[in-house]
């Protein structure tokens, strides 16, 4: 209802005092709550941020294109859901409890697992607090009364649902492999958790001393220290240099251990020697050269990454420093005739940053071929997840490529997260979700990979492995909006899961956006030092302004790089849209207005052409608003403010305010009182805090859930439309 506020609004935005208490009102009126079922549904589940601390940039990015697309959804009468939900980020926040604990003189085992699970607890709690008044402060209209958590009594159901689905479908074993081994976190990773960076490393040249005779076979090597694993050397077999040595005997360098020379056609004649050690637990190739000729399994390292009674005299060195030793004295005793310096791609872990080291570890794994046909399949049919912009669904089949894809790792040596629901006794093995009848079961201790309950989001989260209303009416979601970073992590787990255990993709579309990168292009990193706080952006700025930055200033999908003056631009712009405001306020107050209706039989020249300007303008960015570019809706709506209403119509209304009649005064006003509100609705979803104080200058309901504008209908003459663009040629 129309109503003007009887106190001025300040000569200058401030966005301090604008944002102050907005949403609080908002949550307290339930703008925010889905479940009206008169309304066609509308639904978002946000990507869970990890319960290990501050949001960044990049999740403030993130959280706002979803406001963005459900303010709008909500405005024009949809059910909006957006599900908001934390993720508990197994060997994230395992890594962060253990670094409190260490502040604390103690480790997780001294604990022992309830305990150290209590104080994992202790800290969802108190960062998830943290979370939501981080979100709070960047104005997302999210729907509190659905809060999920990865790992709430729901989601732990489903998750042991989906498990043993797996595991009796054959989809699911256990199985000894070459995994990726974070020496730091103790537990296995999946290939995808693996960061390659290039490092500067050595090609180490070793001979292997004959057993039965003098000299030896050389070989070149970048990890000296798994020698002590070596179980043959390998050449190959139409090699003619070395055909006389197969099936002779050489010594492991600086040992009397014997191993045999063999043959295989997995050695490059031409690269380095022509001759290969093969270690099987420690390199996933060797493994399958292992296998082949059914060599032993030789782990010569702990789970810390130190050296085990394999390496002798090097037992219980750090891998590393292990190295370093091996090779002075191989050098000493004549067994390493040189070393080349070389830079080559090394695997880091990407939560702990240590190298990834290969391990032979039994396992749980998932198989992945069959699931990954079953998406592909998806993705060609008439249903499939629409990517924007489309080239990342390229992005996602790739991964999926029947050819290349692996199987996945999932199983973690954690306490913190998913509990594996199989239980052991002797050799036999049961998976359920209850503890099996009879004697010495006992439960595995390993939990799941992260990515394999948020994997299960957009259903889990509506109820399933139950049959509930809200997964009835909300599922599948809507969109997604995500980083291109994660569509192998995220979107095809998600893919794979939901086209699995629901039949249906999990998501209508996928909106793809980019990283934010400093002024020169780069990552924003710790490192580096690079990084932005959007928190401090919102005290300096304010919340509106920095929304609007980060949702403007780049396409879907392409990097968005920081800039001050940009962020300092935007606060500009709504500060001139305040001081357009607060010059339509006046000028109602001045005329007495009080809410009238256009009156569309008493229109001039000049009223017709901003109306059809402003007709247009609700057509194109709804058009662009559909699309998802965000960037050009942001441009269409600025150009249309300044140049057509700022500057030719307002101007022109002081001609109107000093001579014309009482009439066409009121009329004026009800024509600048619909254009500002429209600029403030499309406006609305970038910039909340501010549209609202200024619609409530205007009208005692709140903008957050007034209707979407619409054009008039009317057929403004064009031939009309086009002199009055040519009188403001003229006078330009």
């Amino acid at each position: 209802m129309f109503g003007l506020k009887k106190s001025e609004m300040e000569t200058k935005y401030d966005p301090k005092k604008v944002e102050e208490g907005k949403y609080e009102y908002w949550l307290k009126e339930g703008f925010f709550t889905s479940g009206d079922n008169t309304k066609i549904p509308y639904t978002i589940v946000i990507p869970p941020p990890n319960v290990t601390g501050k949001l960044h940039i990049g999740h403030a990015c993130d959280t706002t294109l979803q406001d963005i697309i459900i303010r709008r959804k909500r405005m024009q009468g949809y059910d909006a859901l957006w599900l908001p939900g934390m993720d508990h980020a197994g060997i994230a926040t395992q890594a962060k409890v253990d670094a409190k604990l260490k502040t604390m003189g103690i480790s997780r085992y001294d604990l022992g697992r309830e305990k150290f699970l209590d104080v994992a607890w202790s800290w969802k709690k108190e960062y998830a607090e943290f979370i939501r008044k981080q979100w709070a402060a960047l104005g997302l209209s999210l729907d509190y009364t659905k809060e999920r958590f990865t790992l709430d009594d729901g989601m732990q159901d489903a998750v042991a649902e989906v498990f043993i689905k797996l595991y009796n479908e054959g989809l699911i074993y256990r199985g000894e492999r070459i995994i990726n081994w974070d020496v730091e976190a103790k537990t296995a990773l999946s290939n995808i958790e693996v960061e390659y960076k290039d490092v500067e490393g050595a090609f180490y040249h070793f001979i292997y001393p004959f057993v039965d005779g003098e000299g030896g076979l050389e070989i070149a090597t970048t990890r000296p220290e798994t020698m002590f694993g070596d179980t043959a050397v390998m050449v190959h077999p139409d090699d003619e240099r070395y055909q006389k040595y197969i099936g002779k005997d050489v010594y492991i360098p600086g040992t009397t251990r014997k191993i045999p020379v063999i043959s295989d056609k997995y050695v490059e004649i031409g690269f380095g020697t022509g001759v290969v050690k093969v270690t099987p637990a420690h390199d996933p190739n060797d493994f399958e050269v292992g296998n082949r000729h059914n060599l032993e399994r030789i782990i010569c390292m702990n789970e810390d990454g130190t050296m085990n009674s394999l390496a002798g005299k090097y037992a219980g060195m750090d891998r590393f420093e292990c190295r370093k030793q091996l090779v002075k004295d191989l050098q000493d005793a004549g067994l390493c005739p040189s070393i080349e310096k070389m830079v080559h791609s090394v695997g880091h872990s990407e939560r702990t940053g240590v190298i990834v080291e290969p391990r032979l570890s039994k396992q749980w794994f998932v198989k992945m071929e069959p699931l990954a046909r079953d998406v592909l399949e998806m993705q060609a049919s008439d249903e499939p997840i629409e990517f924007i912009p489309s080239r990342f669904n390229k992005t996602l089949t790739t991964w999926l490529d029947l050819d290349t894809i692996q199987d996945w790792c999932i199983s973690r040596q954690l306490w913190w997260g998913h509990r594996i629901p199989a239980w052991y006794r002797g050799d036999e093995v049961y998976v359920g979700k209850e503890k099996p009848a009879g004697d010495d079961w006992v439960q595995d201790e390993d939990v799941l990979d992260t990515w394999f309950s948020s994997a299960l989001w957009p259903f889990a989260t509506l109820g399933w492995p139950k049959d509930t209303k809200e997964l009835e009416r909300y599922f599948p979601t809507d969109c997604l909006v995500t980083g291109y970073d994660i569509i192998f992590f995220w979107v095809a787990r998600m893919a794979i899961q939901s086209r699995h255990f629901m039949g249906k993709r999990p998501f209508k579309k996928c909106l793809i956006h980019g990283l934010i990168r400093d002024e020169q292009g780069r990552k924003m990193s710790k490192s580096l030092g690079n990084g932005v706080d959007p928190f401090d952006l919102i005290n300096q700025y304010g919340c509106d302004a920095m929304r609007y930055f980060l949702t403007t200033n780049s396409t879907p999908g392409q990097d968005l790089r920081y800039s001050d003056e940009k962020m300092a631009s935007s606060w500009n712009y709504i500060n001139k849209i305040w001081n357009i405001s607060r010059f339509v306020k006046i000028n109602l107050e001045a005329n007495n207005y009080q809410g009238e209706e256009i009156d569309y039989n008493n229109l001039n020249s000049l009223d017709k052409w901003i109306l059809a300007k402003t007709d247009a303008l609700i057509k194109d960015t709804d058009a662009k608003y559909d699309s998802f570019e965000f960037g050009e809706v942001a441009r269409s709506i600025y150009n249309f403010t300044w140049d057509d209403f700022a500057s030719k119509y307002l101007e022109m209304t002081k001609v109107d305010f000093a001579l014309g009649d009482e009439v066409h005064k009121r009329n004026t006003c009800a024509i600048l009182t619909k254009v500002l509100v429209t600029i403030l609705k499309l406006l609305h979803p970038f910039m909340p805090f501010v549209t609202e104080e200024i619609y409530q200058n205007f009208y005692d309901d709140s903008i957050t859930v007034s209707e979407w504008p619409k054009p008039t209908g009317i057929e403004f003459d064009n031939d009309e439309i086009m002199a009055t663009d040519k009188l403001f040629e003229i006078i330009t």
